[in-house]
């Protein structure tokens, strides 16, 4: 049996109109084709779909039959299409979304909000994982994009493991000092004005961002000492407001106010900028459909 969609949509043209001609002028066709597209249907089907006499033209029973159904499956074809086409707009699915703890005080939660305004089918899930974790959840399909924090990661590593990374949000470092401390009240300060306080910081083992900031130190002329790691900042925070040291964090940690903290800028500060990573050779329309809001595509562009 050989059936195809245009003989149902024929079909479904005469039984709604009544009528060959106004059926052939609807579907802006001849009418000797529909006609013999309705009789390949009958002789497929090896049943009579019409009663047709020269005063009456009837559905049967079997064409009744076949009227609802015919209409049920192209209205489920159109839905089918329409979700085809909505998937490759990336406009349906799903992304998982690694994050470090620190990039939900910046831009992640506007970007997720547009992406949840424009996307309302798109379901999403965050992932709050180191970037060492990310970055093997990438290789593994487990996340769709990570975003974590300086140093940027080598090409030609990246490169080797299929992935890309761009660019999110430029940020710079800045210093959380207990607000008791004298040098709270400065408008900013250098690097070596801390050298000789304990260092709070994220755990080394866990991330590269805290080791990039040690490396920042010691380029700036001193070795920290280190007096607690911590794997969360808010932890870090709280040390801090009790006095016990100092840290270095991302200037959008401010904005949680952490009682007892003052948050100094730093002069020539290291850079805490977020970077966005992702499969290079995934086209997945609903990845595709987040960059575009992180980096929207010029006019004309796809």
């Amino acid at each position: 049996m050989s059936i195809d969609l245009k003989q149902l949509r024929y079909f479904l043209a005469v039984a709604e109109e009544k009528s060959f001609s106004r059926a052939a002028e609807r579907l802006h066709i001849s009418q000797p084709p529909l006609s013999q597209q309705i009789m390949k249907l009958e002789a497929e089907l090896g049943v009579r779909l019409f009663t047709r006499t020269t005063r009456t033209f009837e559905l049967t029973v079997a064409g009744k039959a076949l009227m609802q159904e015919a209409a049920e499956l192209l209205a489920r074809m159109r839905m089918t299409i329409d979700t085809i086409r909505q998937i490759d707009r990336g406009e349906v699915g799903r992304l998982r979304v690694g994050i470090v703890g620190s990039a939900m005080w910046g831009p992640i939660p506007s970007l997720l909000e547009e992406f949840q305004t424009k996307y309302p089918r798109v379901t999403w899930t965050l992932h709050e994982l180191g970037p060492t974790v990310q970055y093997d959840a990438l290789r593994a399909k487990q996340v769709d994009v990570g975003f974590w924090r300086e140093p940027k990661l080598d090409e030609d590593e990246l490169k080797r493991d299929n992935l890309r990374q761009e660019l999110c949000y430029r940020e710079n470092v800045c210093v959380a000092i207990n607000d008791h401390h004298p040098l709270a009240a400065r408008a900013e300060i250098d690097l070596m004005d801390i050298a000789q306080e304990p260092m709070l910081t994220l755990a080394l083992d866990k991330s590269s961002f805290p080791r990039y900031l040690i490396e920042c130190c010691v380029k700036a002329g001193f070795q920290p000492t280190i007096f607690q790691e911590a794997n969360e900042p808010q932890t870090l925070l709280a040390m801090v407001g009790a006095g016990l040291g100092v840290t270095l964090l991302p200037e959008t940690t401010s904005r949680i106010g952490w009682p007892g903290v003052v948050f100094v800028p730093l002069r020539d500060p290291p850079s805490a900028n977020l970077y966005i990573t992702y499969p290079a050779n995934d086209d997945a329309p609903v990845v595709r459909a987040f960059l575009n809001i992180i980096n929207p595509p010029a006019p004309g562009e796809g």
